[in-house]
């Protein structure tokens, strides 16, 4: 099983760096904006990815609403990474983001 938590606080822990967030929106909705240093794993080809991931580190899923993350999250908790779900995605998060990939 996974956390959920909300966009907003998830804005918070950003703010002081203590979090690895999954962004897994496709390569053309990074032009909505990105957290910096997150990781990027689209959902169409999540499981090319899985080694960019290790089972000791805690992290953070976002799409845009919520959606899709929950479905990476689900599947992320059943292999035994420890994740939470930020509820709103990206599309409720209002901290600082990036542009430029």
């Amino acid at each position: 099983m996974y956390q959920t938590i909300m966009a907003q606080e998830l804005e918070i822990l950003v703010r002081k760096d203590q979090v690895k967030v999954i962004d897994v929106r496709e390569k053309s909705e990074m032009s909505m904006g990105y957290i910096k240093n997150m990781i990027h794993m689209p959902l169409s080809e999540f499981g090319n990815h899985l080694g960019k991931l290790n089972k000791k580190d805690h992290y953070y899923v976002v799409c845009w609403s919520g959606s899709r993350s929950q479905v990476a999250s689900n599947f992320l908790a059943q292999q035994g990474y420890k994740i939470t779900n930020v509820l709103g995605g990206m599309s409720a998060y209002n901290g600082d983001v990036l542009y430029e990939m």
